[in-house]
């Protein structure tokens, strides 16, 4: 795979003070040390323990996107994957430093450890008479990294960090003491489990173009949120119900001897907060899915979820890819006086701080498998049945037509990527592999031409959509009205030439596309005017119709809003109007 390596910046050096300049923009609430490159609470309550975090930009949100009321005072920002110095955490101590105490919260990696923990030492020897009002967590919630491998440097830290922060920060906020505080980070941070997946690595700004790391066809399980190598590569990709059930297993498996990092009990007696974290470049669309794999997931395994927390929490800049976190809540078996109603309750308390993401505060209800029966086609009032002159061979072209729209698919994807969005060929065979499935099942059938009709005008609102589906829906259905008007026992050519002229009204009325206009209708519309001299001719004018729409300017459709200079020199046909073509051809093959 190709990493995406471009970037908007007016330059990778000015990048991050310019992208927490942005940030204080959004929020007034916050301030800005830009020699520092520390975001702190403009307003801060200095009645209250104050939480301090930070590490390398190129995370966001974290960490300045979580310095708000409710969650951290400040973060101290690194350059991209690299730690802040000493000096720049010691002023983030003091811009924060108040009566009550500072908990400073950074991810297990060495740079992080050593400035920080360098910058607190240096304060306390300054301030000796606070020497014991800062203390320190590090969060390790990489289950990638096994114990062997650890054994000295321990799990990084990934996005189950930000739930220390959440947790740590609301009891901070409803003024929990200094031991209070530190005591619910330390206990979160015992009770994470983190894994990351990744379709490629990322690119950091002001660095060269790498080569490809991973196949077209392979992911990484396990790699790291500065580019570091996975536990092991995976290819083909599998499908999620498959991928994201191992990948929960890797953190609740008790008998994994280098990956048993956590006291699950199993038989149902455990309940985690999910967390389900987009690592930067995977689209929404991908994350809900991905969402609904952990959730199902889980409630297979027997594990209750209480809460649920979705999207950008801990990137890796512009990496595809995604990170699942479970932070286990403590049970009637564990010996703590911290309860799960604390937890829960304190991840609920509100926040303004702009990089949390929404969530419904509730426990989701338990997924149930449901089936609904689907309608059939609509008959009511229909005393008799169209029939195709031929039964077989009417079936027959059906079935050509629809696999020559699935070949077709890359051609007209790539023409429409040029001349549209990208999505005619895949809304196309998404139409015609529900067509062979209703041709399987009898439901499309040449004993029955209104009733076929009238299941691929269902079919090209349900399995189709967007501007395709609803005008061939509309032509499909004028074309049933007309054939039953017919009052025809057999389906002639005179027949279907009659319906099919008013149809092509019908859809006039419905869109102001008239050929020529480099739209569907150009190739449609030359067919259906010429069927009356003949099938074979009336294909040919059509296909002629759908080339010269490589020459025609947009005057409707998706190509109407692509630069008409690069029409021209890429000299494609309209992708909807080659679709027509490839299905008229197939049908008098």
């Amino acid at each position: 795979m190709v990493v995406q390596s471009k970037h908007f910046l007016n330059s990778p050096e000015s990048l991050v003070v310019e992208s927490l300049e942005g940030l204080c923009a959004v929020n007034p609430h916050l301030a800005l040390d830009a020699t520092n490159k520390v975001v702190y609470a403009a307003f801060p309550d200095r009645s209250k323990v104050a939480l301090l975090c930070g590490g390398g930009s190129g995370h966001e949100p974290s960490h300045s996107g979580f310095v708000g009321e409710g969650i951290l005072t400040a973060a101290v920002c690194g350059n991209v994957f690299a730690s802040p110095s000493s000096n720049q955490v010691k002023r983030g101590i003091d811009l924060v430093d108040n009566d009550k105490g500072t908990v400073i919260i950074v991810k297990n990696y060495t740079g992080d450890i050593l400035n920080f923990g360098l910058a607190k030492e240096h304060y306390a020897a300054s301030h000796p008479e606070k020497s014991d009002n800062v203390k320190f967590v590090i969060v390790g919630d990489d289950v990638a990294v096994g114990k062997t491998q650890g054994s000295i440097v321990g799990q990084r830290g990934l996005a189950g960090t930000c739930l220390v922060y959440k947790v740590a920060g609301a009891l901070a906020h409803r003024g929990g003491s200094l031991n209070e505080v530190y005591n619910v980070a330390q206990w979160v941070s015992s009770r994470l489990g983190t894994i990351g997946v990744g379709l490629e690595h990322c690119h950091v700004p002001g660095t060269g173009v790498p080569d490809t790391h991973l196949g077209a066809q392979e992911i990484e399980i396990g790699l790291g949120i500065h580019n570091e190598s996975g536990y092991r590569r995976v290819s083909p990709v599998p499908p999620l119900k498959e991928l994201v059930p191992s990948l929960l297993e890797m953190i609740i498996s008790t008998t994994d001897p280098e990956r048993s990092f956590l006291p699950y009990q199993g038989k149902g007696k455990d309940s985690v907060v999910l967390l389900v974290n987009n690592l930067g470049g995977l689209s929404e669309l991908e994350l809900g899915a991905i969402t609904r794999a952990a959730r199902l997931s889980l409630d297979e395994k027997g594990i209750s979820i209480q809460r649920v927390l979705s999207g950008s929490f801990m990137t890796s800049l512009n990496m595809p890819g995604f990170s699942i976190t479970l932070l286990l809540l403590p049970g009637s078996h564990d010996h703590t006086n911290i309860s799960s109603d604390l937890i829960l309750s304190l991840l609920d308390d509100d926040t303004n701080a702009p990089g949390w993401k929404w969530s419904s505060k509730s426990t989701p209800s338990r997924t149930t498998s449901q089936t609904v029966e689907a309608s059939p086609t609509d008959t009511t009032g229909r005393t008799a049945h169209l029939k195709a002159p031929d039964v077989g061979l009417f079936n027959a072209a059906v079935q050509r037509a629809c696999q020559a729209l699935i070949t077709a698919e890359p051609d007209i994807t790539r023409m429409d990527s040029i001349a549209g969005d990208g999505d005619c060929g895949l809304t196309l065979k998404a139409g015609a592999s529900a067509v062979l499935k209703e041709l399987a099942n009898g439901t499309v059938t040449g004993d029955d031409v209104v009733g076929s009709a009238i299941t691929v005008a269902r079919v090209a609102e349900e399995a189709m959509g967007g501007t395709s589906g609803a005008l061939y829906s509309i032509f499909f259905s004028a074309l049933a009205r007309n054939l039953e008007i017919s009052k025809s026992p057999l389906a002639t050519l005179e027949v279907y030439s009659t319906a099919l002229s008013s149809s092509l009204q019908t859809l006039y009325t419905y869109t102001r596309a008239r050929p020529p206009s480099r739209t569907l209708v150009d190739p449609l519309a030359a067919f259906v005017e010429a069927l009356p001299k003949g099938a074979a001719s009336a294909v040919r004018l059509a296909g002629s119709a759908a080339e010269h729409t490589r020459d025609v300017e947009a005057k409707a459709g998706r190509s109407a809003y692509v630069e008409g200079e690069r029409l021209k020199a890429e000299h494609v046909p309209d992708p909807g109007a080659w679709g027509v073509k490839v299905v008229l051809e197939a049908l008098v093959a």
